[in-house]
């Protein structure tokens, strides 16, 4: 999820509860496996399939868990995956991107426009939002990592174009193309990263008050829930007052 602030959408993330981390292994494992079924069961000579080891032991997945699927990959049995991203808006006009891997489009497909529908936005074309995002790398590091301004300053020695940092941690924004190389320059100065993804980044964020801003992250949540989806992105703001209204 992506807003306003990025400490306010951390602290929405993970306090979330521990009940739904089996369901998080899950869309990790998928994507393990969709990685290393595209290239090679290799991580040292599948970017993708690095990436989405590197993130799953960042969640603390289980080795076993992981090897295993990456031998799905290569068996009979295998699904077959689709990488289908939806597009949409939500409360308050905020746009809404839901990229979502998916084994049954038609069910995804009515799952996402139905949630969509009841939490008070409305699905669109393709392209009908993208263009107000920017695919870009993240690259994210617990505070423990260090200050905001050696951080900023190991992140423009290693290429990054923008750092955010906050009390909850330190997220860094790269081009695309060069996410690979900046997280492994950024890896020998301040250790591995807890995250590293390509992710739409809003080029603008729409306002909302506390009103819209609780039936968007009720939209957001649902999304998210959803065995087929993997992230779910929007560009919206909010106020610390509105904030604080739907925390209360």
């Amino acid at each position: 999820m992506a807003g306003h602030s990025h400490a306010k959408n951390i602290m929405h993330r993970k306090g979330k509860s521990d009940a739904i981390r089996s369901k998080v292994f899950s869309k990790l494992a998928r994507e393990i496996t969709v990685a290393a079924k595209l290239g090679v069961p290799d991580p040292s000579m599948n970017p993708r399939l690095r990436l989405a080891i590197a993130n799953a032991r960042a969640q603390s997945m289980p080795k076993d868990n992981i090897e295993r699927a990456i031998k799905k990959a290569a068996g009979g049995d295998a699904e077959n995956y689709d990488e289908i991203r939806y597009e949409g808006y939500g409360p308050g006009g905020v746009a809404v991107l839901v990229e979502t891997l998916t084994d049954n489009r038609n069910r995804t497909a009515s799952n996402v426009r139905s949630y969509f529908s009841k939490n008070g936005g409305a699905m669109g074309e393709t392209n009908s939002v993208a263009f107000m995002f920017d695919r870009v790398g993240q690259i994210e590091y617990p505070a423990t990592a260090g200050d905001a301004e050696s951080v900023m300053e190991a992140a423009i020695e290693a290429g990054a174009d923008d750092v955010e940092s906050s009390e909850d941690g330190h997220v860094i924004y790269t081009t695309f193309e060069a996410m690979s190389d900046v997280s492994s320059v950024l890896e020998e100065k301040l250790g591995e990263a807890e995250s590293v993804k390509a992710v739409w980044k809003p080029q603008n964020n729409t306002p909302i008050d506390a009103d819209k801003g609780s039936t968007l992250l009720k939209l957001i949540s649902t999304l998210e829930e959803d065995d087929d989806v993997q992230n779910v992105y929007a560009n919206f703001e909010m106020s610390d007052e509105d904030w604080a209204k739907i925390e209360a």
